[in-house]
């Protein structure tokens, strides 16, 4: 194979890796699928002026049959796993943006197809490869702070602002019926990839719904928590969600048995390590800006993270033994995602335990394996003025 022939589907999202797809020197675009036109027409003003033919398609039937090995999916994040799995069997390699899978059922079913595939299945959880991140894993494998004993992983958005640009005043849009665990990644993610480390239980708490988000078209918790036990015994303080702060805050530190890694919680792009010696509770800090592993990470999108997704996945295609090794397998994806799944059913039993299975064994699978629980918020009580309101921002590009 000399070039990876790469199809996006989802426009708005996967525009970032559409420019890659583009310029990566491994790479082809070939084809993209979104249901809004303007975006079409953005990508084919985009691929003109690289000199590039790239199909474009309204529909995922007509999307699929196109010639292409690989397939980016950039779609709405409760949707990845029945397309990943229709990929997956059409023959072709999958990365798919987060999250994962929307139930139990689906990240049985995903795993199982990836397994019969053969082909790559490769998560992007971008917050995994910022220079930070990605470098507290590199010293945690070294075995820099020793053995994991709890770690934090934080990621505040408040998106009210920009509401209007992401759910179109469409009252069914996901962001708009989904519960307040279920985007869980962004903070959970980085912790499990760095330690290596595999989710066993979880509880899950959230915040009421507040009135500024109610008036834009949900109803759910504004933020959601999950504490997180692993393997190990360590254990993980996961929280996300709309909480009023700004600059957003997007957090991690990691406690060993011989010290401790956290990113700077002002300064994006600042790690704090602290070892210690042979004395107990006498160590050295120090406080520095880790260098991307690659440079051409400098400048992309998400910290650089997203540079690091799509190489990964295109090199590993490639047979790449190091991106292989650096990349997010299907295991690991629904380690990331499951919690957040489990944390509500935890919130809706008072805030009970619950398993988290290990999917990689084929026994604990058949227990989850129709488990088809779709969690959602209803907002039918909030009036059809409020998303005619949103509505009408987005088409004049208002804020929320």
């Amino acid at each position: 194979m000399s070039k990876v022939k790469i199809g996006v589907f989802g426009g708005y999202r996967g525009m970032t890796m559409i420019r890659q797809a583009i310029d990566h020197p491994d790479a082809s675009l070939v084809a993209v699928c979104d249901k809004y036109e303007p975006l079409l027409e953005q990508c084919r003003s985009l691929a003109s002026e690289h000199g590039v033919k790239v199909e474009l398609f309204a529909d995922f039937d007509d999307f699929i049959q196109c010639d292409m090995d690989a397939v980016v999916l950039a779609n709405y994040a409760n949707e990845h796993a029945p397309y990943a799995i229709r990929c997956l069997e059409s023959g072709r390699h999958v990365m798919s943006e987060v999250l994962t899978c929307a139930t139990l059922k689906e990240a049985v079913e995903l795993v199982e197809a990836v397994e019969r595939s053969g082909k790559v299945y490769q998560y992007a959880e971008n917050y995994c490869y910022f220079n930070t991140t990605f470098e507290m894993r590199q010293r945690y494998q070294r075995g820099d702070i020793g053995e994991l004993m709890h770690a934090e992983g934080e990621y505040i958005h408040d998106c009210s602002s920009i509401w209007p640009q992401i759910t179109y005043g469409e009252r069914e849009h996901w962001r708009n019926t989904m519960y307040s665990t279920f985007y869980c990644t962004h903070s959970l993610g980085p912790i499990l990839f760095a330690s290596g480390l595999r989710p066993v239980s979880v509880v899950g708490f959230e915040t009421r719904n507040m009135p500024f988000m109610r008036e834009l078209g949900t109803k759910a918790g504004t933020a959601g928590m999950e504490i997180v036990m692993l393997e190990n015994g360590a254990m993980v303080k996961s929280i996300h969600g709309g909480l009023k702060r700004e600059p957003g805050s997007i957090n991690y530190q990691m406690y060993g048995s011989k010290g401790s890694m956290e990113t700077d919680r002002w300064e994006f792009g600042n790690l704090h390590v602290y070892l210690e010696g042979d004395r107990n509770c006498v160590g050295e800090h120090v406080r520095y800006v880790p260098e991307f592993t690659i440079k051409d990470a400098e400048g992309a999108g998400h910290g650089g993270g997203d540079f690091f997704t799509t190489h990964y996945f295109v090199r590993q295609i490639l047979g790449d033994d190091d991106a292989r090794k650096n990349s997010i397998d299907v295991y690991q994806a629904v380690d990331m995602c499951m919690p957040g799944i489990l944390a509500y059913r935890s919130i809706l039993n008072g805030n009970a335990p619950q398993v988290v299975p290990n999917l990689r064994l084929k026994e604990e699978r058949d227990k989850y394996r129709n488990d088809d629980i779709r969690y959602l918020v209803s907002n039918e009580d909030i009036p059809n003025s409020v998303f005619e309101m949103v509505r009408q921002k987005w088409i004049k590009g208002e804020p929320g």
